[in-house]
């Protein structure tokens, strides 16, 4: 483990060592800086002044180069552009493949020159990181919004990366137009989706992905899946992208898709029976909550042995998955004629132990390569969305009753035999289909051992921090504080995973303590809305099973819309901290409006506050996702106990409490159960958007 000042000297490149920001003279001045303020020779204002000076420079330095190496590279470009079109009167075989080394050789410079802004824009979040936590101030947001909004801005030429498009596109363009399509009319412009085949061109834009911090569709998709990708790649990542490629297999990609699909159904297909079925065998019908519940309860351990299993195996832990769902399913639908409630919840519990959505997270964040994860990111929320809506809506279709021989087939039982004839189905295409990838050889024990070592070392640093005053007194412990720093930034960036869950947990901060509330937050809100449904609108609006189905389907068919507009338009025109609050006084306008208070209460309420709130809740849980992924320690991004198992809990948590307390609240009566369910949603929500106030300029 390397601190990112040894880690920038031993990646730069040798012959552009001078035009890298100087990370380790700017470290050294946020120390001075600290001294000079505990002596009283410095004013606060005057280390604001200086520190912004010494940094602009720095930018400027970094900038400047960019500028004159696109230069160079244009150069090359215009005088192969020459040629090319002086080939095409005389075409020669030979002049072809001379072409496309001279465009490989542009773009493999280009690649250099990409990971050269990449380190430069890391080491400039980095350093203002650093100074915001020596001095506790919040310079880091008025320093970016202060130069990256100035029309004349030189961070923009890093962060944004101004210029290199065109360049990107000349290499693109021209390798595609002398690929094997000669007589082709077609370019990249027409046609965007054609196959690049040229391995640079693929490693270019893979490069350009890691560095633009620009939104679009498929980008804000793929963050609700919370499939963490690492910040920093090295020589190491190469390798490891090749061997993904080895990996990679269309079809077991597609399986776990469908697994996604299936269960999102399973889980949702209930929902507007579930209090007709509890009826029906001498319960509450508040009850429901915890049938629909019980599912969740199980998440919470099935996730965990889950995530561990797939350390190990992919095939297996899907075949077990699709065994226990199956039987799960068929415990369901045969409660009905048992006439228990007991084999009802066990159905649901066995079909909450078959959650594989952490093998399906796993396997796309492992296994599928880095070039085409996005898309197989925002492949398993497409997924999960159309799953959502068509399990309510395939229950609103299944309203038939009849008999074979003792079995009843009705509204009720019928989800339960669709869903084990559907999970059937899949275990045997799995079985047939499913290849399972060579994994990773386990970490020796002495890796092991070091990285429990290094564990324990951060918490004595930590300890240490707490104790030492803001500002030091001594040179001697200035020091002492330079190399805790140091070994911090080592612990951050270290790409070892963590082994327990009390040591993911300590690496939780403040922020990620809050957008992982919000997250509880959301799911919480969602819950109690679906759950209840069905009750809450067969009491006041005497709606069938028909209707409630509708009406849920039509909110699951939101999804895909909503995120298109927020991921193409909105996301472009505003901060995601900035969503993220407008998201949550949303989520709790559609709440305190969906009170019954005083007046009759009508169906346009509730439809449109029922609306409000869940769309809302989309919109933040991808905003949420997104922000999570940014400000979660990279350390999470691997191992049993990830940053998505950690999202994954929060948010089954959040369902089980909800899936209780309309059980709970049922006792108060039907009139009294929205209210009630209500009122928590409300609590836990204004309590969000305070701690999101509070962190708001610590989200980036």
């Amino acid at each position: 483990m390397v601190a990112f000042g040894k880690k920038l000297k031993e990646r730069s490149i040798q012959e552009w060592q001078g035009y890298y920001i100087n990370y380790k003279l700017m470290k050294k001045k946020v120390n001075q800086y600290g001294r000079q303020l505990q002596g009283g020779n410095l004013e606060r204002r005057q280390v604001l002044k200086d520190f912004s000076k010494m940094l602009d420079n720095q930018i400027e330095k970094v900038a400047l180069f960019m500028l004159e190496q696109q230069g160079i590279l244009a150069s090359r470009l215009k005088r192969l552009r020459e040629s090319h079109d002086a080939l095409q009167e005389e075409p020669e075989i030979s002049h072809i493949a001379y072409l496309k080394e001279g465009y490989r050789a542009v773009g493999q410079d280009l690649l250099k020159l990409l990971f050269f802004v990449e380190m430069n824009a890391i080491g400039v979040r980095k350093i203002l990181k650093k100074f915001d936590k020596r001095f506790g101030y919040r310079f880091t947001n008025y320093y970016v919004k202060t130069r990256a909004n100035h029309p004349y801005s030189e961070l923009q030429q890093v962060y944004k990366h101004v210029g290199l498009g065109a360049v990107v596109g000349a290499v693109s363009r021209n390798l595609h137009e002398l690929q094997n399509n000669q007589g082709s009319y077609l370019s990249i412009y027409d046609q965007p989706v054609l196959p690049l085949q040229d391995p640079v061109v693929d490693s270019i834009k893979a490069a350009v992905d890691r560095l633009t911090h620009s939104t679009n569709f498929l980008n804000f998709m793929a963050q609700h899946a919370f499939i963490m990708q690492q910040e920093l790649p090295s020589p190491q990542d190469e390798e490891e992208a090749v061997e993904e490629d080895m990996r990679y297999h269309f079809m077991s990609l597609l399986l776990n898709l469908v697994n996604t699909f299936l269960y999102m159904v399973n889980t949702y297909i209930i929902v507007p029976t579930a209090d007709d079925y509890s009826m029906s065998l001498g319960a509450a019908a508040t009850v429901c909550g915890v049938v629909i519940g019980a599912m969740a309860v199980a998440q919470l351990f099935s996730s965990v042995y889950f995530s561990a299993w797939s350390n190990k195996s992919y095939f297996k832990p899907l075949i077990f998955s699709s065994i226990v769902l199956f039987i799960g399913n068929l415990l369901y639908a045969l409660a009905f004629d048992f006439n228990s409630i007991a084999v009802l919840l066990i159905g649901r519990l066995f079909c909450g132990l078959g959650s594989a959505r952490a093998v399906n997270r796993r396997y796309i964040s492992d296994c599928v390569p880095l070039k085409i994860r996005m898309q197989a990111s925002a492949g398993f929320v497409s997924a999960s969305a159309l799953g959502m809506a068509c399990g309510p809506a395939l229950a609103g279709l299944l309203q038939t009753r009849f008999k074979i021989y003792k079995l009843t087939f009705n509204q009720n039982t019928l989800p339960g035999w669709v869903m084990a004839i559907a999970w059937f189905m899949y275990l045997v295409w799995l079985a047939i289909s499913f290849r399972e990838p060579v994994l990773e050889p386990e970490e020796s024990h002495s890796t092991s051992k070091d990285s429990n070592n290094s564990e324990a070392v951060q918490d004595g640093n930590l300890e240490s921090d707490i104790k030492q005053p803001l500002l030091i007194t001594s040179e001697e412990i200035e020091e002492q504080v330079e190399d805790e720093d140091d070994s911090e930034e080592a612990s951050e960036e270290s790409r070892a995973p963590v082994n327990s869950i009390g040591a993911a947990y300590r690496l939780l901060t403040p922020s990620v303590k809050v957008q992982l509330l919000i997250y509880f937050m959301l799911k919480y809100a969602m819950e109690i809305l679906l759950s209840e449904s069905s009750v809450v609108t067969t009491y006041y609006f005497g709606w069938s099973t028909s209707s409630v189905a509708i009406f849920l389907a039509c909110l699951g068919l939101t999804v895909l819309p909503v995120n298109i507009v927020i991921g193409s338009y909105i996301s472009n025109m505003f901060e995601d901290r900035q969503i993220l609050l407008v998201s949550e006084i949303m989520v709790c306008v559609g709440i305190l409006f969906s009170f019954n208070v005083l007046v009759p209460y009508t169906v346009p309420q509730y439809v449109c506050c029922g609306l409000i709130m869940f769309v809302s809740a989309e919109v933040l849980e991808g905003v949420n996702l997104s922000l999570l992924s940014r400000v979660m320690s990279s350390r999470l991004s691997r191992g049993t106990y990830n940053g998505g198992l950690l999202s994954t809990e929060a948010g089954t948590i959040a369902r089980v409490i909800a899936d209780v307390t309309i059980t709970v609240a049922g006792y108060f009566g039907r009139d009294m159960l929205l209210n009630v369910t209500l009122l928590p949603s409300l609590v836990t929500c204004v309590v969000s958007i305070v701690a999101t106030c509070f962190t708001y300029n610590s989200l980036y």
